[in-house]
């Protein structure tokens, strides 16, 4: 309630400023800086604080929407209403190249790779006469609007805040949509998300693309209200600029993005006003405080100002409608079908045998449970099973089908479904947020269809089909919590919650009774037998034997990454060999 109170009011007080008497006209040139440098932070949003994506290049993209408009302006005579189309396309454009290429790298490369690109755009534009080198183009055409051209900077204000406006509009309801979902499972939920289906690779790229339009979009608007543009604007410095304005904003939020903007823009223009005075002498000393103020944030605010102000970090999910339709449930497999068949898994590392020729199978309507002491090698078969992890030999059939070296994404289109044994909830999403990214595959809207808003019915589907899911777990009060904030069983029955919502046909749960209390393991026994009369198939890995031993219809035990027998609970807890490496005397 107080982060919408805070944005209604700062949305409120630029609405009225035009209508406010005796306003110079450098307040208004001030806050149509800070627009323009809104609308990119926006993105950077996405980019980087969502996605986790870190670019310092944003200001070229800026620079590509500019000199696209500028040219087809210039040589073509085009109407700067006409050249927004193709500013947009290129910025979007240069970023699918430019991410194919740079997303690839990862960890401090790739934040190196977009400087690299800064940088070498910077000197293309000074260097190539047909931009005009450094001294740039001149006599661009102004906006017109209605026959009227904006020129003045109060004329301009309107139309620029207009567009930050759409920008957040737009950019929220991405980010609520299925694809703004496998945007923030980005960040810490790589590995989940691609077991649920999501591309992450075309996921990240969408992202930069998404940014890199916003900063395009920026770039028309910057070209047509100075009417000339140059090299300088977009060079490294604007866009270690712009991601300051993001970092002290708050580069979780797009509100408090569109705050640091405004707040970096105007203490810009004071410090540099106040500081030569201060010390009797001439220079960028507002660079200096902006270095302190960075460092300060990052140590005391990780998250910006803007959590700070709304004592907020994460937005709660909006509400969504009941469907006219729910979600189609895939069809049940025969009784007794063979889902999965595993034949000779080996996994190494290095000289490390962590996985040694192991054999089984599961069926449909049967629980099948991998059990052995620690570090025998149970869920580095799961990730094997599932595509986590690449084979060192054997193979891997599900449904009839050999899926050995194929990725989780592509095994999770099967109808396959997973837990983790290190649960992989998405921290900064809610609970039901959490448990829709499990149906990712069951939706077909993509980023458009999302950021305009058309995926209402869908969406609803999605988000009843999660609440009909977290009802079955017993946890529907959860649904609007931050999914960080439940206690860590409550997690792992989350995860079989988002496990359920794929609609799959093979269940694989890593230690799912693991910080289980007694009744919420006779409630978690109690759903998998339903579902095993469902006709599911389910392979469960579980150190707490009572739970196993009156659950599963077969047990495989490893020891040491090798299968050490096979067989029902009854045969398999007399094992001499069992007993002695797992079990105990005392089984």
């Amino acid at each position: 309630m107080r982060q919408s109170l805070l944005a209604a009011l700062g949305l409120l007080l630029v609405a009225a400023l035009p209508f406010v008497p005796g306003v110079p006209p450098f307040w208004f040139t001030l806050l149509n800086y800070a627009g323009l440098s809104a609308i990119v932070v926006v993105g950077l949003v996405v980019l980087t604080g969502i996605a986790g994506i870190m670019s310092f290049g944003q200001a070229m993209f800026v620079g590509i929407g500019a000199y696209a408009t500028a040219l087809l302006s210039l040589h073509l005579g085009l109407s700067p209403w006409l050249s927004l189309p193709v500013s947009l396309a290129a910025s979007g454009l240069a970023a699918l190249v430019i991410g194919a290429i740079t997303l690839r790298l990862s960890g401090h490369y790739l934040p190196l790779g977009t400087i690299a690109w800064n940088i070498s755009f910077f000197y293309v534009l000074g260097n190539t006469d047909a931009l005009g080198r450094y001294d740039g183009l001149s006599g661009l055409p102004p906006i017109v609007l209605f026959g009227f051209p904006l020129v003045e900077s109060r004329h301009l204000f309107a139309l620029i805040w207009v567009c930050v406006a759409l920008s957040i509009l737009v950019t929220q309801r991405l980010l609520r949509s299925r694809t703004g979902r496998a945007i923030r499972a980005l960040k810490g939920g790589v590995i989940a998300a691609e077991a649920f289906g999501v591309d992450t690779g075309r996921t990240r790229i969408v992202a930069f693309v998404y940014a890199a339009m916003l900063a395009g979009l920026s770039g028309w608007l910057y070209a047509h209200m100075q009417r000339a543009i140059n090299p300088t604007p977009f060079g490294l410095n604007a866009s270690i600029e712009v991601l300051l304005m993001t970092v002290l904003g708050g580069a979780g939020s797009v509100w408090g993005g569109v705050f640091g903007a405004t707040l970096v823009t105007l203490l810009k223009d004071q410090l540099q006003n106040v500081l030569p005075l201060l010390l009797g002498a001439q220079g960028n000393f507002e660079a200096i405080v902006f270095g302190i103020l960075f460092v300060l944030i990052l140590q005391r605010a990780p998250d910006g100002l803007w959590p700070l102000l709304t004592r907020r970090a994460t937005p709660l999910p909006p509400h969504h409608p009941a469907p006219a339709a729910p979600l189609a449930p895939r069809p049940a497999e025969p009784p007794g079908r063979v889902l999965l068949d595993a034949a000779g898994l080996r996994k190494t590392f290095g000289g490390l045998v962590a996985v040694n020729d192991i054999d089984f199978s599961v069926k449909a309507g049967e629980v099948v449970a991998l059990i052995g002491p620690n570090g025998a090698g149970k869920s580095t078969t799961f990730n094997l099973v599932t595509g986590v992890a690449r084979l060192t030999a054997g193979r891997v059939r599900l449904f009839d089908r050999d899926v050995s070296g194929e990725p989780a994404r592509a095994i999770a289109r099967l109808g396959i479904a997973r837990t983790f044994q290190h649960v992989k909830l998405v921290g900064g999403m809610s609970v039901i947020e959490n448990v829709a990214l499990g149906a990712h595959l069951r939706g077909r809207a993509g980023p458009v269809r999302g950021a305009l808003g058309l995926d209402g019915a869908e969406e609803a589907a999605i988000f009843a089909e999660a609440r009909r899911q977290l009802a079955r777990v017993g946890l529907a009060e959860l649904a609007d919590r931050p999914a960080s904030s439940l206690a860590l069983g409550q997690q792992r029955i989350v995860e079989i919650a988002r496990a359920l919502c794929l609609s799959p046909a093979l269940l694989l749960l890593d230690e799912p009774a693991a910080g289980l209390r007694f009744r919420e393991k006779q409630a978690l026994g109690d759903l998998l037998r339903q579902l095993r009369r469902d006709g599911l198939g389910i392979l469960l890995v579980e150190h707490d034997m009572d739970f196993v031993m009156g659950l599963a219809d077969r047990l495989v035990v490893m020891n040491f990454g090798a299968k050490l027998c096979e067989g029902p609970p009854v045969a398999v807890r007399t094992n001499p060999a069992v007993v002695e490496a797992y079990l105990g005397s005392a089984a």
